[in-house]
């Protein structure tokens, strides 16, 4: 193309018949998997979907609406169908159609979070809603935090000001011979670790606190560090969780927090997937003692439902943030004495930083906080009720009851018999019901009809769902256990 026919195609691309062409993708997808039409996910080979794409570099470019049909063709047929009913899976969110909009516009400005004068308006929605978020976990004046990528990042960021307060000197000088300790639970997310080691601490620094019904046993916290104190180990941080990933546990994060005061340590709480709990009346008490945390990871690409990727770091004293980023950028940080700084980007792992605070904005403008509560409740009490559907159930057991969204249960075989039974003989080995409940899922999952997840929990197989759709009934919830039971039962009886 000519200057002229690229400076053309920018014009026309930008109109609104052009865009159609685009969000009608997503508009019909929301349509028809909202429905509940079509299969869940792919049946597509990973093998023929890699070749589909093993093409050379274009060197002329295509008409839109070519690229809006090859997006419809290559990508939407074969995609996860979040907003599907019948998918249960992972945490990753349905987005709400207001949160996609918005993201539209986020692209269209295209402003940087780095500094202010990088992004003049959604600076200060960044600010406005890590405030309303800062005011729901009970931190007071002098609170603050960032926008991030997701709970990782969050929780690396938050080790990171824990550093800076424990070793001052460690942006300069390094970590030393003798790195600190950090503590979590057995159920932690692996953000911990990957971000201990990332830090430079290494993963052996990381000391995981027995479990107690799959949460941190937080009576163990307060004698480990004192008596890690007597041996001369300093402790980075203690790393509750609020939502477990396996079974959305809920660390009782006021003992801990106990624990944490009386001996000077810094608490972080991974609330990555249960913070949003703090919108509900119902079920905010699941965080007490939050307040008295030094940070929080919070994801409300998780349930405030809001597209990826939407995370937040809160600190209870944002001063701590300056020492974790100990950097000067002529360029960008340039502060006149005695002036505000609105600037975030400081404090921000990130530079390019993507204004994602704008979509949860808008998603809180929306529905408000009593909105975004009833879905949060809405899903935790449909979760409730499908516990009670699989203990009713002659074949299948639940791990744990519920404390969100997330259910880990267990097909016991053909005879629906347990593994206590199964150790005297009467039926299959632990074994042989370990591999029914992997096959059964990987086959579910195939079939279309459906989509769940699963983990191990104390060395079993064991079924997991996610209840994250606003949409799923208990009638989607009945026919996602009768299909995992239809397919065990041919596994089972060979």
């Amino acid at each position: 193309m000519t200057r002229d026919e690229l400076l053309a195609s920018l014009t026309a691309d930008a109109s609104t018949e052009a865009a159609q062409a685009i969000v009608q993708l997503a508009v019909d997808y929301f349509r028809e998997a909202s429905a509940g039409e079509g299969a869940v996910s792919t049946r597509t080979p990973p093998r023929d979907l890699a070749a589909r794409f093993d093409e050379p570099l274009p060197i002329l470019g295509l008409p839109l609406d070519a690229v809006a049909q090859r997006l419809r063709d290559d990508v939407v047929a074969d995609a996860n169908r979040l907003s599907h009913p019948m998918y249960v899976g992972h945490q990753v969110s349905p987005p709400l159609p207001v949160a996609v909009w918005t993201d539209a516009v986020i692209s269209a400005l295209n402003n940087s979070q780095a500094v202010r004068e990088m992004s003049p308006a959604s600076t200060h929605v960044e600010r406005q809603v890590i405030r309303w978020m800062c005011g729901l976990t009970g931190f007071g004046e002098g609170s603050g935090g960032n926008f991030t990528s997701g709970g990782t990042e969050a929780t690396l960021t938050a080790l990171l000001a824990a550093r800076g307060r424990l070793m001052p000197d460690a942006w300069q000088d390094g970590v030393g011979a003798s790195p600190p300790l950090v503590l979590c639970g057995a159920h932690a997310h692996y953000a911990v670790s990957r971000a201990v080691g990332i830090m430079g601490l290494g993963v052996r620094q990381v000391i995981a606190v027995p479990s107690d019904g799959y949460r941190m046993d937080a009576r163990q916290v307060a004698p480990l560090l004192r008596r890690l104190r007597d041996e001369g180990r300093r402790v980075l941080a203690v790393v509750a969780t609020a939502g477990s990933t396996a079974t959305g546990a809920f660390d009782d994060v006021e003992t801990i927090a106990d624990a944490c005061e009386q001996s000077g340590t810094w608490l972080h709480v991974d609330a990555a997937h249960g913070g949003s709990a703090l919108f509900s009346e119902t079920h905010r008490a699941r965080l007490r003692g939050i307040a008295r945390a030094d940070s929080l990871a919070w994801d409300p690409h998780k349930m405030m439902l809001v597209p990826l990727a939407a995370g937040v770091v809160l600190m209870r004293d944002a001063t701590r943030l300056d020492a974790a980023f100990a950097q000067q950028a002529p360029y960008l940080f340039h502060q006149r004495e005695g002036e505000p700084s609105y600037d975030m980007g400081p404090r921000s792992f990130q530079c390019s930083r993507r204004a994602d605070a704008v979509k949860v904005w808008a998603t809180i403008l929306r529905y408000g906080a009593s909105g975004v509560a009833s879905f949060y409740d809405h899903l935790c009490a449909l979760t409730s009720t499908f516990h009670a559907m699989v203990m009713a159930h002659p074949r299948f057991e639940a791990l744990h009851l519920p404390e969100t969204n997330i259910l880990c249960f267990r097909h016991l075989g053909a005879n629906g018999a347990g593994p206590a039974a199964a150790a005297q003989g009467s039926v299959a080995a632990p074994l042989d019901v370990d591999e029914i409940n992997r096959l059964a899922r990987e086959r579910y999952n195939d079939s279309g009809d459906g989509w769940i997840t699963s983990t191990l929990l104390d060395g079993c197989r064991v079924l997991r769902v996610t209840i994250i759709n606003p949409r799923t009934t208990e009638d989607h919830l009945q026919r996602v256990l009768e299909g995992i039971d239809r397919i065990a039962l041919e596994l089972a009886q060979g």
